[in-house]
């Protein structure tokens, strides 16, 4: 009986340690503990977890749009993509694919104007998409020194040549048009640094495939990023072209 009575005092002193007093009663030999939920989030206030090691200016520009916490898609594609790894990134729909291209392009461009030639390039489906991600990045971009270029099938090819030769730091544009850019000497790639492809589902099209891998064999070094919802075996494919050793975050 001692033995067990010292037993019990034991039991009941760590559950006193696990529990306030106010929070558990006994009641016939059996412990009630009473949570108290409506207390739980002043007790253990809930973190979430911010944007981490991201350059100043993009902070800051977080903060003004009031997003202050990554999607889960974001937490774990960021660092890989930062890694200077060729990328094969699918998530559902509105994960946050489209903000995760802008926000690693702006950090991998640490925020500023260098030069005149394009030092990334992002390649969209058609005008459409392509307009929609120029304005994106004019969201991002109004409080530092990047240039945003923004061209598409219909735009005068002439008109595009002289307007990149002026200075571009990023480049939107589709693969045909990208394409014929390239056969006509209209944009250099000697300081690209990350080639991205937004929404890349369209390249299941034989004629944009054919593009993009016409455009890759012209460029020396280079990170490539790709944005699907779904890791068709007709994009993946692209490792034997220029997705070498290549990541697949999901």
């Amino acid at each position: 009986m001692a033995g067990t009575a010292m037993k019990t005092g034991r039991v009941q002193n760590v559950q006193k340690q696990l529990f306030c007093e106010e929070d558990f009663f006994p009641f016939q030999g059996v412990i009630f503990a009473l949570f108290k939920w409506n207390s739980i989030p002043n007790r253990y206030p809930f973190k979430p977890m911010p944007f981490k090691k991201l350059h100043a200016n993009i902070l800051e520009r977080l903060e003004r749009m009031d997003i202050a916490t990554p999607t889960p898609f974001q937490r774990r594609s960021i660092p890989v993509i930062k890694s200077g790894a060729n990328v094969f990134c699918t998530a559902p729909k509105d994960s946050g694919k489209t903000t995760t291209l802008i926000l690693t392009t702006l950090q991998k461009l640490k925020c500023e104007a260098v030069g005149n030639a394009p030092r990334a390039v992002v390649l969209v489906e058609n005008k459409e998409k392509a307009m929609e991600l120029y304005q994106e990045f004019l969201r991002y971009t109004k409080y530092n020194s990047l240039r945003v270029y923004v061209g598409y099938e219909e735009l005068h090819i002439d008109i595009q040549k002289s307007e990149i030769f002026e200075g571009v730091d990023i480049l939107i544009s589709t693969p045909k048009t990208m394409n014929k850019l390239f056969l006509l000497n209209g944009v250099s790639t000697s300081q690209l640094k990350i080639f991205s492809i937004d929404d890349a589902e369209f390249l299941i099209q034989k004629s944009d495939s054919s593009a993009i891998i016409s455009i890759t064999q012209s460029i020396q070094k280079c990170q490539y990023v790709l944005y699907t919802e779904e890791l068709h075996p007709k994009i993946k494919r692209f490792e034997s072209y220029f997705m070498e050793h290549s990541r697949i975050v999901q």
